[in-house]
């Protein structure tokens, strides 16, 4: 059984898409360690099923990409990132086919189809809708023919080693709470998102903010955490999860049915269903608040389409209906949104590189800015893919000489809070996840988001000691709430997926930037 190394040259925390991309990358330069905190199986990637984006079509143009991209940001993105996204994003798919990935066809032609506020046919699927898992299992084969990548599951990293200023490696916990350091030339946080800050969520259970809770608490610039995108539909059903319904069923011609059964989604945007993300979620949100019902949904109509073609489309979809009694083909799908996407986090260029030297971020850990204030869809995975790899090039360059460095100081790490309290660790992070819902949620207000800050300010000195790894990833969800609510207090403006009922326009002139979060102190640039 392998175990974790006191050091190594380069470790790459997540063995999602941007990971196991950035793993590749790396290998030739020297030996990387990489780490998931469960099987490599359980992370964002492999429950995408939307697709992946790239201008590859021959009825598309990059300069499209790029301008939807750019209107789904809401005039928040870097538009340097952007243009990095759409003109590297085709040569990493080929790059991906050749690896062995096999994307859906029409004869021997890729097969491309259409999701909300893309101008053109560009998203690429594999298996109807099991893309991310598709492209998963092709990167890690990839990886696993490389010597010298090791990857380690249910090692889970709790702190970062801080030595002058630089990170020098992180703590590491295993399942049983045993702790060790690993000492690196250089880490790489690709640790996925943060849905599980809140109630209702699409996310998986170990997206808890790990990457964005760890470089804060090193020092590390934290930029756009106001900007949680809510997936318009995810299935409510008593019983079931909230599986992640992809906006792909809309995009193929599904409606949006209040509870009523009228369509709703023509006079709240243009686009109707395809719509951007924000802007349906928000809808749906109005049109439960209507119906005065906790028990308030709205229907995914897909009962109009060919009910073969929606079977062979979605199986991955239709067959998880199926198995809580609901079949898509026939019956009206009762929906709510759902925390799904991060677009702030760990604060990095555009080769991954944070404000702290020796610690990189890619991902949906990472923020670039550019996503902006709203992610455009299917553009999540392309930038796990783009800038995974262009992380990894960047430590290969800064680092040449990594294999001849091994000897390292021990130094002091952390511990992220030292309460004296212990409340079921369980307990309170249900706590802020319904606290989170309710008062930082789609829609908010400053009273609601003052609200939650006391509220989670109360929370700082009743933690367990972080002696597992579910304190640990409480203590994170805590940190990351606090983070989201502090910028969303200090936006008083609504700009994408962030809208506050109190200042309900874009206020160019102050908010057309990036909130950047460093300690107690929050900036707008």
């Amino acid at each position: 059984m392998k175990t974790v190394p006191s050091a190594t040259d380069f470790v790459v925390v997540g063995a999602g898409i941007a990971g196991l991309r950035a793993a590749i990358e790396l290998a030739p330069a020297g030996r990387v360690l990489v780490l998931a905190k469960r099987e490599v199986t359980e992370s964002a990637t492999q429950y995408a099923q939307g697709g992946i984006a790239a201008a590859l079509s021959d009825e598309d143009e990059i300069g499209l990409h790029l301008q939807d991209t750019l209107n789904a940001g809401d005039g928040l993105c870097n538009e340097s990132a952007a243009k990095v996204l759409v003109e590297e994003g085709p040569e990493r798919i080929e790059e991906l086919i050749a690896w062995g990935t096999e994307f859906d066809r029409n004869g021997t032609k890729l097969a491309f189809t259409r999701e909300g506020a893309h101008s053109r046919n560009r998203i690429l699927h594999a298996h109807g809708d099991s893309t991310g898992r598709e492209i998963g299992r092709a990167l890690w084969l990839k990886a696993k023919a490389l010597k010298n990548i090791t990857l380690l599951e249910f090692e889970f990293a709790t702190e970062l080693c801080v030595q002058d200023g630089r990170v020098a490696g992180l703590a590491v916990m295993n399942g049983k709470g045993a702790r060790r350091e690993v000492h690196a030339s250089a880490v790489l946080l690709a640790t996925g998102g943060l849905g599980q800050v809140y109630r209702e969520t699409t996310n998986p259970g170990v997206a808890t903010g790990d990457g964005v809770a760890m470089a804060y608490r090193a020092g590390a610039e934290i930029g756009d955490m106001e900007f949680v995108q809510f997936h318009p539909t995810a299935l409510y059903v008593k019983g079931a999860p909230r599986f992640l319904l992809s906006e792909a069923l809309r995009g193929e011609g599904a409606y949006l049915r209040n509870m009523e059964l009228v369509r709703f989604m023509p006079k709240y945007h243009e686009m109707a269903e395809l719509a951007p993300r924000d802007v349906v979620a928000r809808a749906i949100a109005h049109e439960m608040e209507l119906v005065k019902s906790p028990n308030a949904v709205v229907y995914l109509d897909l009962t109009h389409l060919d009910a073969t073609k929606v079977e062979s489309r979605f199986p991955r979809i239709y067959k998880t209906c199926l198995d809580y009694n609901v079949d898509i083909t026939t019956d009206l799908v009762p929906v709510r949104p759902a925390a799904h996407y991060a677009m702030g986090g760990v604060r990095t260029d555009l080769d991954g590189r944070t404000s702290l030297r020796g610690l990189f971020a890619a991902g949906e850990a990472a923020c670039t800015g550019v996503h902006g204030a709203n992610r455009l869809a299917s553009n999540s995975l392309l930038e796990g893919l783009v800038f995974g790899a262009r992380a990894a090039k960047k430590i290969r360059e800064e680092f040449r000489d990594a294999g001849h460095h091994h000897a390292h100081a021990e130094h002091e790490v952390e511990s992220p809070h030292k309460g004296t309290v212990t409340p079921s660790t369980e307990q309170v992070a249900e706590q802020i996840r319904d606290l989170m819902w309710r008062e930082v949620g789609i829609v908010r207000s400053g009273s609601q988001l003052r609200h939650a800050i006391r509220e989670l300010e109360k929370l700082r000195e009743c933690w367990p000691q972080p002696a597992n790894r579910a304190a640990c990833e409480a203590a994170n969800v805590h940190q990351v709430a606090l983070l989201i609510a502090r910028a969303a207090l200090a936006r008083e403006e609504s700009r994408g997926a962030h809208y506050r009922t109190d200042y309900p326009l874009h206020n160019d002139a102050k908010f057309k930037k990036h909130s950047i979060v460093r300690g107690e102190q929050i900036r707008f640039e």
